[in-house]
């Protein structure tokens, strides 16, 4: 059935063909075939299920089309959808220290999870948290990316809260092409290289395409930037680590002064030739000058490889049925690293050094008395990587096909969809505290050479190593590495299969045309787990502990969707059609939910369009929310008890001393700025079998206009508003501290322990269904195609996205915190970001211009500075005060990167490709609550990184 073309779609049609980016603003998706048809066929359109011959919806959804991919020179359909100005923050290569190698999307800054990403519109797998990784979806085996910024439980179930991202693979594809890409930073780092061949074949009967790929990313050094040498730029040396390189001891002298250098009697300063301790016998004292800056042993951009098989194909069994299936391998290596352990003993733990051991200063054979040492040691001797291989298997068989009955055409499918990912870890450069504890044991010399001994004088240990923590700096020797190190081995898997069908059609006439319907039913079962090490389950190692993780839960749903055109071609209303969904999902466990939506779209007159939706959405809680085990983690708050915490008040104060806490008490951290830093025992992460599902209610509202009068421009402008109810969270440190002492809510209280002297020795953190989010704001995307000239072709396009409002109630009595134009730690609420594209075409010369664009953010200012203070002077506006006292802020100020790309078009059928991103090497604003790198990872690496890529296609 085919519908003559208007010039919207005309418009549409170009737009695509050239790539512009800001396509999905008109609210167009495509069918889930490699070409746009030529005729307007009937089609699926992201969102809905009705197939339909008009592929105007009532949703905004955003295309991104192979050509404007191509443009990008990026290998990874992660950094493509982060670019995009509707996504917010989001895990990436960037991210070192917490990342495991994944990439994944956050459209509206709501969350990864809350994300649905669908593969040919279908469901992937995703992680025990429920988010996808985008790393696992090879970029050479996609068509197009059809973004639908709209919630759509009722279509998808859960998770489409912010929104859907639909990977339309590529089918139907005929012949052969090869890419090749290279390119590296300007800095002579960061190289990146990829290849990839497709090949396809079809006859009257069906269509195979097979893709191979593989992408190799090299690392980026943290001490190859200037913004990231530093742990905090500006401070220097004073923000380095007191776990130096250098062996130190914590615990004073016999007349309370600090031990710097100890040797044995009649010995000189550098010990005794042939002595096992000679140039060993050295330890520092508490001094500025034996800190270490760790943060230049860091990955800025972590490395990674991927290889990929990927199979689709297509059988005709006769005119009306097909058979379908397509398969794909996904391989990815990844790696962290980290500067050396800052092993201790005694600093938050019981290994001290033995009094008896051989190396210990206060060894009574060097006269000393004999006195346990609290010691510490980074061993930089070897780095902490932590390195992942993660296999990602993919499978779909199934059948579809079309028939008419009544004079009604109808469409059909159903299958069997398998998804899952193996991922196995190595931790290399974590300690085996059980042989550090042996090895700083009693030992002595025996034979010429140090033993490990169970007393004085007493029997060998077999196979233990001595351990000398108070080497100076290189001074561990490998013996010693060798026998303290541990390399952990985990496993995690996540896996989804279910089972669909599905059909769509028309019921009978209305005025404005014929009523669609479409319905169906999934069975789905998602399951997975988290198997760490034993020892580090056992708590053995220098790591944080971690206990197993495993989970399963299956649900049955079905859904119904129409769609009534009431009118069509009269005075007012070009068009006015009606949409309405519903679906019902019955899970094994938390229980079932019902989720509807209803939408228009109006025409009044041929160029304008306007549209609207309300719907209901719903997430379920991930398995890593109900499952988790108990796990340790070390994390960076204030602790507003202290006596040096900035917004202290006499209400906390009182509350403070009411829990216990002792008058004069100041938090203790390994590092910081002032009260702020990272405690030195570990909190406590962990699952929430009670869990229960979120619930939100989307609505947009807005119009694409198309003048006639205006050839090829297509302007769109959307409101959207979400609001979500019972939002997991996990409460930070910080929440609990406020929530306790600020409010004195004693289920908060509760969550936390306390040593006598006031130090916090754990935190419970553990999910919950207490929060409220409000988020709102507009999408304007425009395109516009100049009339050709005798000097080419130009092609404009914006994609921008502003919001207006990002609110969070996080529990019951709580005021709303506003969180727009705020920057917290990994988590920019930018109010606007904005991309635009200008294309030039000329016979076979081809160039594109693009700014990216990211507004100014505020963050809390971390250094307490009062008046008649000398000043930090790295805050903009550091003695900000309010009614509490100091209230320092720093301004982050906007960027814009500029990317650009020249093509040509060679008479072999092949294209070259010189291009350059970050062409005036930006550098990211500095964000002193920025995790590491001091700049938060959705900004880009500083330098210009430049590339060339060529296509040969047969």
């Amino acid at each position: 059935m085919t519908l003559k073309t208007t010039k919207l779609r005309e418009a549409i049609t170009f737009a695509l063909a050239a790539g512009a980016t800001a396509l999905g603003g008109t609210g167009i998706a495509f069918a889930q075939e490699s070409e746009a048809p030529t005729t307007l066929d009937r089609i699926e359109v992201t969102g809905s299920r009705i197939r339909s011959v008009d592929a105007e919806t009532s949703q905004p959804v955003l295309v991104l089309d192979r050509a404007h991919i191509e443009k990008t020179g990026l290998t990874s359909v992660a950094e493509i959808l982060q670019r995009i100005s509707a996504n917010g923050s989001a895990i990436n290569r960037s991210f070192n220290n917490g990342g495991d190698g994944s990439s994944e999307i956050a459209l509206r800054n709501l969350g990864s999870s809350r994300t649905l990403v669908l593969v040919d519109g279908r469901r992937w797998v995703s992680t025990l948290t429920g988010s996808v990784d985008l790393n696992t979806i090879p970029a050479a085996i996609v068509e197009r990316i059809e973004v639908l910024k709209d919630g759509a439980s009722s279509i998808y179930g859960s998770d489409a809260i912010a929104g859907v991202v639909n990977i339309i693979t590529r089918s139907n594809f005929e012949g052969f092409e090869a890419r090749a890409h290279y390119g590296q930073f300007g800095q002579g780092d960061g190289e990146r290289s990829s290849v990839d061949a497709t090949i396809g074949a079809s006859n009257d009967r069906g269509n195979v395409v097979v893709s191979l790929s593989r992408v190799e990313e090299n690392e980026v050094m943290a001490g190859h930037r200037t913004i990231s040498r530093d742990p905090v730029i500006g401070l220097g040396a004073s923000q380095y680590s007191g776990y130096s390189n250098n062996g130190r001891i914590w615990n004073a002298g016999p007349n309370g002064e600090i031990v710097s250098r100890i040797v044995p009697p009649g010995a000189t300063a550098s010990g005794v030739p042939g002595d096992p301790r000679y140039g060993l016998d050295q330890t520092v004292p508490m001094s500025p000058e034996y800190t270490y800056n760790y943060a230049v042993d860091n990955y800025l951009l972590t490395p990674q490889t991927r290889t990929s098989l990927y199979m689709k194909g297509r059988y005709d069994i006769t005119d009306s049925i097909s058979f379908r299936a397509d398969a794909m391998y996904n391989e990815r290596r990844s790696e962290q690293q980290l500067a050396g352990f800052p092993l201790n003993g005694g600093v938050s733990n019981n290994f001290l050094m033995s009094g008896d051991s051989y190396y210990n200063p206060y060894n009574t054979i060097y006269g000393g008395d004999g006195r346990d040492v609290i010691w510490s040691h980074r061993l930089t001797e070897q780095p902490r990587v932590y390195q992942q291989n993660v296999k990602t298997f993919h499978t779909y068989v199934g059948l579809e096909g079309a028939f008419e009955f009544g004079n009604r055409f109808f469409n059909w499918d159903v299958g069997y969809n398998f998804n899952k990912s193996d991922q196995e870890d190595a931790q290399i450069g974590d300690a085996n505290m059980l042989n550090v504890a042996a090895g700083i044991g009693p030992s002595e010399v025996r034979d010429g050479r140090v033993v490990c001994v169970d007393a004085p004088g007493g029997e060998i240990i077999d196979g233990c190593v001595p351990f000398n923590p108070l080497s100076p700096a290189g001074g561990v020797t490998q013996e010693m590495l060798d026998y303290i190190l541990f390399t952990a081995q985990d496993a995690f898997q996540g896996r989804s299969e279910s089972f669909t069908a599905n059909i769509s059609g028309e019921l009978f006439e209305l005025p404005g045309g014929m009523m669609g319907f479409a319905t169906g039913i999934e069975s789905r079962k998602e399951s997975g787990f988290d198997r760490p090490d034993a020892f580090v389950a056992a708590g053995f190692t220098s790591g944080n502990s971690r206990q197993p993780t495993e989970g399963a839960y299956d649900l049955d749903e079905i859904y119904a969707e129409l769609a009534i055109p009431l009118l069509a071609d009269v005075t007012g209303a070009q068009l006015l059609e009606f949409s309405l969904a519903s679906r019902y999902s019955d899970y094994s466990n938390f229980g079932d939910t019902l989720n509807s939506k209803f939408g228009f779209k109006w025409k009044p007159i041929d160029d304008l369009l306007v549209r609207g939706n309300w719907s209901q959405g719903f997430r379920a809680p991930p398995i890593q929310t109900l499952f988790r085990g108990q796990t340790d983690t070390f994390t960076q708050f204030g602790d507003i008890c202290s006596e040096d915490y900035g917004g202290r008040n006499a209400t906390i104060a009182a509350n403070c001393a009411a829990g216990g806490v002792p008058a004069g008490f100041i938090q203790q951290t390994n590092q910081g700025m002032g009260y702020f830093g990272q405690t030195i025992f570990p909190f406590t992460l962990g699952g929430n079998p009670n869990a229960g599902p979120e619930s939100s209610t989307s609505k947009t509202l807005g119009f694409v206009y198309s003048p006639s009068f205006v050839d090829n421009l297509d302007i769109s402008l959307d409101w959207w508003n979400v609001e979500i109810e019972d939002a997991l969270n996990t409460p930070s440190a910080a929440d609990i501290l406020r929530k306790c002492y600020e409010e004195g809510a004693q289920g908060f209280c509760d969550l936390l322990t306390r040593r006598a002297d006031g130090l916090i020795v754990d935190m419970q953190l553990v999910p919950a269904n207490f929060s409220i989010i409000e988020v709102e704001g507009w999408d304007f995307n425009a395109s516009y195609r100049m009339p050709d000239t005798a000097y080419g072709s130009f092609s404009f396009v914006l994609d921008s996205s502003y919001t207006s409002k990002w609110e969070e109630t996080f529990a019951p009595g709580d005021e709303p915190e506003s969180l727009v134009g705020q920057y917290l730690q990994s988590d920019p609420y930018w109010r606007l970001r904005a991309n635009a594209t200008i294309d030039w075409t000329m016979g076979d010369i081809g160039v594109a211009w693009t700014a990216r664009y990211n507004s100014g953010l505020t963050e809390d200012c971390p250094f307490i500075a009062d008046p008649g203070e000398p000043a930090v002077g790295l805050c903009s506006d550091e003695f900000r005060r309010n009614d509490a006292g100091p209230d320092g802020r720093n301004r982050l100020g906007a960027t814009t990167y500029h990317d650009v790309q020249f093509r040509y078009e060679l008479p072999w059928n092949g294209t070259v490709k010189l291009g350059a991103n970050n062409v005036f090497a930006k550098e990211p604003p500095v964000a002193f609550n920025a995790f590491a790198n001091n700049f938060d990872p959705q900004y880009d690496i500083p330098g210009r990184y430049t590339y060339m890529e060529y296509v040969q296609r047969f």
